[in-house]
Protein backbone atom coordinates (compact mmCIF):
# COMPACT_ATOMS: atom_id res chain seq x y z
CA UNK A 1 0.00 0.00 0.00
CA UNK A 2 1.80 3.09 -1.45
CA UNK A 3 -0.50 5.99 -0.02
CA UNK A 4 1.16 9.77 -0.48
CA UNK A 5 -0.27 12.79 2.18
CA UNK A 6 -1.62 15.97 0.59
CA UNK A 7 -2.77 18.94 2.44
CA UNK A 8 -2.02 22.25 3.53
CA UNK A 9 0.48 23.29 6.01
CA UNK A 10 -1.28 22.39 9.84
CA UNK A 11 -3.79 20.17 8.15
CA UNK A 12 -2.80 17.36 10.14
CA UNK A 13 -1.81 15.09 7.64
CA UNK A 14 1.46 14.35 9.21
CA UNK A 15 -0.56 13.03 12.40
CA UNK A 16 -2.88 10.65 9.90
CA UNK A 17 0.53 9.37 8.24
CA UNK A 18 2.02 8.58 11.57
CA UNK A 19 -1.19 6.77 12.62
CA UNK A 20 -2.16 5.32 9.33
CA UNK A 21 2.11 4.10 9.73
CA UNK A 22 1.28 2.09 13.42
CA UNK A 23 -2.21 0.54 11.94
CA UNK A 24 -0.78 -0.79 8.86
CA UNK A 25 2.43 -1.61 9.99
CA UNK A 26 4.31 0.22 7.03
CA UNK A 27 6.57 3.13 7.42
CA UNK A 28 6.32 6.74 7.68
CA UNK A 29 8.55 8.62 5.42
CA UNK A 30 9.07 12.30 5.19
CA UNK A 31 11.88 13.99 3.18
CA UNK A 32 13.01 15.84 6.60
CA UNK A 33 13.70 12.48 8.52
CA UNK A 34 15.77 11.19 5.16
CA UNK A 35 17.88 14.30 4.59
CA UNK A 36 18.77 13.75 8.17
CA UNK A 37 19.54 9.85 8.35
CA UNK A 38 21.54 10.32 4.93
CA UNK A 39 23.30 13.21 6.76
CA UNK A 40 24.33 11.33 9.85
CA UNK A 41 25.05 8.25 8.40
CA UNK A 42 27.95 10.07 6.16
CA UNK A 43 26.37 8.78 2.75
CA UNK A 44 26.96 9.98 -0.47
CA UNK A 45 23.55 11.47 -1.12
CA UNK A 46 23.30 13.12 2.31
CA UNK A 47 26.67 14.56 1.20
CA UNK A 48 25.35 16.33 -1.56
CA UNK A 49 21.99 17.07 0.22
CA UNK A 50 24.01 18.95 3.09
CA UNK A 51 26.33 21.18 0.38
CA UNK A 52 22.60 22.57 -0.69
CA UNK A 53 20.90 22.68 3.20
CA UNK A 54 24.59 23.96 4.39
CA UNK A 55 24.49 26.89 2.23
CA UNK A 56 20.45 27.43 2.83
CA UNK A 57 19.14 26.27 -0.22
CA UNK A 58 16.58 23.70 -1.30
CA UNK A 59 17.91 20.08 -1.95
CA UNK A 60 17.34 19.84 -6.05
CA UNK A 61 14.55 17.77 -7.09
CA UNK A 62 16.63 15.50 -8.80
CA UNK A 63 18.24 14.55 -5.83
CA UNK A 64 15.16 14.71 -3.24
CA UNK A 65 13.58 11.82 -5.49
CA UNK A 66 16.89 9.57 -5.90
CA UNK A 67 16.55 10.09 -1.94
CA UNK A 68 13.50 9.42 -1.40
CA UNK A 69 13.95 6.07 -4.42
CA UNK A 70 16.44 5.23 -1.94
CA UNK A 71 14.62 5.00 1.11
CA UNK A 72 12.32 3.26 -1.22
CA UNK A 73 14.74 -0.03 -1.36
CA UNK A 74 14.98 -0.63 2.88
CA UNK A 75 12.76 -4.07 4.03
CA UNK A 76 10.66 -1.87 6.19
CA UNK A 77 9.11 -0.62 2.87
CA UNK A 78 8.06 -4.02 1.46
CA UNK A 79 4.74 -3.60 2.28
CA UNK A 80 4.18 0.06 1.03
CA UNK A 81 4.68 3.24 3.29
CA UNK A 82 3.15 6.70 3.40
CA UNK A 83 5.14 9.59 1.99
CA UNK A 84 4.34 13.03 3.88
CA UNK A 85 6.26 16.12 2.27
CA UNK A 86 7.19 14.79 -1.10
CA UNK A 87 6.12 15.07 -3.73
CA UNK A 88 4.90 19.21 -3.49
CA UNK A 89 5.07 20.32 -7.20
CA UNK A 90 3.92 18.67 -10.02
CA UNK A 91 7.34 18.19 -12.11
CA UNK A 92 8.12 16.58 -8.54
CA UNK A 93 5.06 14.20 -8.59
CA UNK A 94 5.71 13.11 -12.40
CA UNK A 95 9.32 12.15 -11.65
CA UNK A 96 8.17 10.21 -8.74
CA UNK A 97 5.53 8.45 -11.13
CA UNK A 98 8.33 7.89 -13.64
CA UNK A 99 10.66 6.66 -11.26
CA UNK A 100 8.12 4.39 -9.82
CA UNK A 101 6.81 2.98 -13.19
CA UNK A 102 10.55 2.11 -13.73
CA UNK A 103 10.42 -0.86 -10.86
CA UNK A 104 6.93 -1.88 -11.78
CA UNK A 105 5.10 0.25 -8.85
CA UNK A 106 2.73 2.80 -8.81
CA UNK A 107 0.91 4.88 -6.09
CA UNK A 108 -2.05 3.44 -4.55
CA UNK A 109 -3.58 6.68 -2.81
CA UNK A 110 -3.28 10.29 -2.69
CA UNK A 111 -5.26 11.15 0.41
CA UNK A 112 -5.84 14.85 1.00
CA UNK A 113 -6.83 16.20 4.39
CA UNK A 114 -8.86 19.52 3.36
CA UNK A 115 -8.89 21.60 5.61
CA UNK A 116 -10.02 25.57 4.97
CA UNK A 117 -7.28 28.57 5.23
CA UNK A 118 -9.44 30.19 8.02
CA UNK A 119 -9.71 27.03 9.87
CA UNK A 120 -5.66 26.50 9.50
CA UNK A 121 -5.33 29.92 10.70
CA UNK A 122 -6.99 29.86 13.96
CA UNK A 123 -5.59 26.17 14.66
CA UNK A 124 -2.16 27.37 14.03
CA UNK A 125 -2.43 30.88 15.75
CA UNK A 126 -3.66 28.78 18.77
CA UNK A 127 -0.02 26.90 18.99
CA UNK A 128 2.70 27.45 21.86
CA UNK A 129 5.69 26.06 22.37
CA UNK A 130 8.05 26.21 25.79
CA UNK A 131 11.53 27.73 24.43
CA UNK A 132 13.01 26.12 27.55
CA UNK A 133 11.80 22.66 27.56
CA UNK A 134 10.40 21.91 23.66
CA UNK A 135 6.88 21.33 24.53
CA UNK A 136 3.94 22.20 22.56
CA UNK A 137 0.33 23.01 23.20
CA UNK A 138 -2.62 24.59 21.91
CA UNK A 139 -4.97 26.98 23.93
CA UNK A 140 -8.03 25.12 22.58
CA UNK A 141 -7.16 21.31 21.81
CA UNK A 142 -4.28 21.04 24.85
CA UNK A 143 -4.22 23.92 26.76
CA UNK A 144 -2.07 24.34 29.46
CA UNK A 145 -3.16 23.78 33.48
CA UNK A 146 -2.05 27.86 33.83
CA UNK A 147 -2.69 30.50 31.03
CA UNK A 148 0.82 30.64 29.67
CA UNK A 149 2.88 28.47 31.22
CA UNK A 150 4.12 25.53 30.52
CA UNK A 151 3.01 22.40 32.09
CA UNK A 152 6.15 20.55 32.30
CA UNK A 153 8.58 23.49 33.44
CA UNK A 154 6.89 26.52 34.44
CA UNK A 155 8.63 28.88 32.06
CA UNK A 156 6.92 31.05 29.68
CA UNK A 157 4.75 29.89 26.28
CA UNK A 158 5.55 31.83 23.29
CA UNK A 159 3.68 31.72 19.44
CA UNK A 160 6.34 30.66 16.76
CA UNK A 161 7.13 32.67 14.34
CA UNK A 162 5.68 30.11 12.13
CA UNK A 163 2.28 29.80 13.33
CA UNK A 164 2.00 33.67 13.57
CA UNK A 165 -1.25 34.39 11.26
CA UNK A 166 0.84 36.47 8.43
CA UNK A 167 3.32 33.37 8.50
CA UNK A 168 0.97 31.07 7.78
CA UNK A 169 -0.85 33.35 5.14
CA UNK A 170 2.28 33.13 3.70
CA UNK A 171 3.10 29.82 3.87
CA UNK A 172 -0.80 28.84 2.60
CA UNK A 173 -0.39 31.22 -0.79
CA UNK A 174 2.96 29.17 -1.42
CA UNK A 175 0.57 26.06 -1.12
CA UNK A 176 -2.25 27.29 -3.43
CA UNK A 177 0.52 28.05 -6.30
CA UNK A 178 2.73 25.06 -5.53
CA UNK A 179 1.12 22.14 -3.88
CA UNK A 180 -2.36 22.39 -4.36
CA UNK A 181 -2.32 21.99 -8.42
CA UNK A 182 -1.46 17.59 -6.97
CA UNK A 183 -4.73 17.19 -6.07
CA UNK A 184 -5.98 17.78 -9.74
CA UNK A 185 -2.91 15.97 -10.76
CA UNK A 186 -3.74 12.76 -8.86
CA UNK A 187 -7.63 13.01 -9.56
CA UNK A 188 -6.94 12.76 -13.07
CA UNK A 189 -5.17 9.60 -11.96
CA UNK A 190 -7.67 8.33 -10.00
CA UNK A 191 -6.67 7.69 -7.21
CA UNK A 192 -7.35 10.70 -4.82
CA UNK A 193 -9.71 10.53 -2.00
CA UNK A 194 -9.91 13.74 0.50
CA UNK A 195 -11.43 13.73 3.65
CA UNK A 196 -12.71 16.50 6.10
CA UNK A 197 -10.11 17.59 7.87
CA UNK A 198 -11.96 19.98 10.09
CA UNK A 199 -13.56 17.04 12.52
CA UNK A 200 -11.84 15.12 15.57
CA UNK A 201 -8.27 13.88 14.17
CA UNK A 202 -9.83 10.26 15.35
CA UNK A 203 -12.92 10.87 13.09
CA UNK A 204 -10.49 11.96 10.36
CA UNK A 205 -8.21 8.55 10.45
CA UNK A 206 -11.76 6.60 10.89
CA UNK A 207 -12.39 8.26 7.23
CA UNK A 208 -9.06 7.34 5.92
CA UNK A 209 -9.71 3.56 7.64
CA UNK A 210 -12.99 2.91 5.28
CA UNK A 211 -11.06 4.74 2.24
CA UNK A 212 -8.09 1.88 2.82
CA UNK A 213 -10.35 -0.78 3.78
CA UNK A 214 -9.59 -1.64 7.15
Amino acid sequence: MKIIMLGAPGAGKGTQAKMIAEKYNIPHISTGDIFRANIKNGTELGKKAKEYIDQGQLVPDELTLDLVMDRFKKDDCKNGYVLDGFPRTIPQAQALDEALKAIGEKVDYAIDVDVPDENIVRRMGGRRACVSCGATYHVVYNPTKVEGKCDRCGNDLIIRDDDKPETVLKRLDVYHKQTQPLIDYYNEQGVLRSVDGTIDMNDVFAAINDILGA
